[in-house]
């Protein structure tokens, strides 16, 4: 970081800082005029108008405004400074004038936020999973992960996200966390491995937003999980809200249980148990035993999103839909366009569905991993489709994925991987047929509601 860098980044990150200092010892008002501020010194757009659909929502009562005031006036001061100095500032305000800055200079615009496997094991053994298959010399070397950081923050990456297998289940996984205290890690778990040592650990570096993996209550989860795995989570989460940590959780929507877990009645489980933010992924027909009869129907996905719009406008936690919220971000994100996965292997992948890769870090910099042909030509297809809502290279636009693998000579990263474009292609062209089926008879629906209206 040159002295310039450092110069606004400290100039901005103090006026934030005292910003927020007045807005929680302050009232609604002043938390509004804080961030009406903070949105005026935004220089990049999309930045500038999260803050300004906050500021409106805010000021309409939404709950989200609830959920800001208890971050600011109750979360642990280790977290909220790291929130503010590593997500905030760096990420939200000074990051993008740097990777604008290597677009004017290099020709290409990195992304914002890095997915790493570093391990693919796991300590629970849930049936139909695929991680008692991997061993530990197959994780990703230390050394190489705090290479991919290191050079990330380079091109103005400080968000990272961190899946697996089990994270914590990674030797020297808090290391990188401390080692790199400049940035911000949201970490996908299983949550079984989060004693009240390592939630006491995790609050006080404050840079770690555990997302904990939930897919019922105890009856549920302990069928698949093993017995005592509910009580585990519950617990990591007490002792984690205890503490005033930042954590949330994580579900995979199927076509058996959606209804359930898109209820009033589980959501509000991890409302009331102290999570600030959610990740709602629906399943993809990918690793062993695929099947895409697990897929949610067409139906179901589009219940899911109006249902996460629903519990976003009334409920005091952020939850994020990964397929039904494609119109915020102008389609897919994937291919380095705003992130990337690299596995335990170094494979750098689109995305953490796509299990393909033409490159990987072991033996390529960073930099040369997001300007690879796989990834040049994924981006020159962007956006796959004019509507936002069909998103995906896998499930919406299938044939895309096909011919950017075909054309790249990518290869598939794990036993099983190449059914996407193989025995499974049929099956998904017939599925985004169904979903553009699905989202046209509901605009010619909402159409007709209006011309009677009229």
């Amino acid at each position: 970081m040159n002295i310039f860098d450092q110069v606004e980044e400290r100039t901005i990150q103090m006026a934030v800082e005292k910003m927020v200092a007045v807005a929680a010892r302050g009232s609604d008002d002043a938390l509004m005029k804080v961030v009406s501020i903070v949105e005026k010194i935004t220089t990049n757009e999309y930045w500038s108008g999260v803050i300004r659909s906050a500021r409106e929502k805010f000021q309409a009562g939404h709950p989200g405004a609830k959920l800001a005031m208890r971050f600011l006036r109750d979360i642990n001061p280790n977290v909220r400074s790291k929130v503010l100095r590593n997500f905030i500032v760096k990420e939200g305000l000074i990051a993008p004038n740097k990777r604008h800055r290597i677009l004017k200079k290099e020709g290409f615009y990195p992304p914002s936020l890095l997915v790493i496997s570093p391990t693919m094991r796991c300590n629970l053994k849930c049936y139909g999973c695929y991680a008692g298959n991997y061993t530990k010399d197959q994780d990703l070397p230390f050394e190489v992960f705090d290479r991919i950081i290191r050079e990330g923050k380079e091109l103005g990456i400080f968000f990272y996200v961190i899946s697996g297998g089990e994270p914590f289940f990674y030797p020297g996984i808090m290391d990188i966390f401390q080692k790199h205290n400049d940035c911000c890690f949201q970490v996908y778990t299983n949550g079984t491995l989060l004693d009240d040592e390592m939630c006491a650990r995790i609050v006080e570096l404050g840079n770690i937003w555990p997302c904990i993996s939930v897919e019922g209550f105890e009856k549920e989860t302990d069928e698949r999980r093993g017995k005592g795995t509910f009580k585990r989570i519950t617990q990591a989460m007490e002792s984690l809200n205890k503490r005033n940590g930042l954590f949330g959780f994580s579900l995979t929507v199927t076509r058996k249980n959606a209804e359930f877990v898109m209820s009033d009645e589980f959501i509000d489980e991890w409302v009331n148990r102290g999570c600030f933010l959610g990740w709602v992924f629906i399943y993809i027909p990918i690793g062993r035993t695929p099947d895409v009869n697990l897929m949610p129907t067409p139906e179901q996905r589009r219940m899911v999103g109006k249902r996460v719009r629903y519990f976003r406008s009334t409920r005091p936690i952020f939850i994020a839909d990964f397929w039904n919220d494609g119109d915020y971000v102008d389609g897919c994100i994937a291919g380095a366009r705003k992130y990337l996965h690299i596995n335990c292997h170094g494979d750098v992948e689109p995305c953490v569905f796509a299990h393909f890769a033409v490159d990987n870090i072991k033996n390529k910099s960073l930099k040369e991993a997001i300007n690879s042909p796989f990834f040049q030509k994924i981006k020159s297809k962007q956006p796959f489709n004019k509507d936002h809502r069909l998103p995906c290279m896998i499930i919406d636009n299938p044939e895309i994925l096909r011919e950017v693998v075909e054309k790249t000579g990518a290869h598939p990263t794990h036993p099983g991987a190449e059914t996407l474009v193989t025995t499974l292609a049929e099956d998904l062209d017939a599925y985004a047929r169904a979903m553009r089926e699905q989202i046209r008879k509901e605009d010619e629906a909402e159409k007709a509601v209006v011309n009677l209206t009229q």
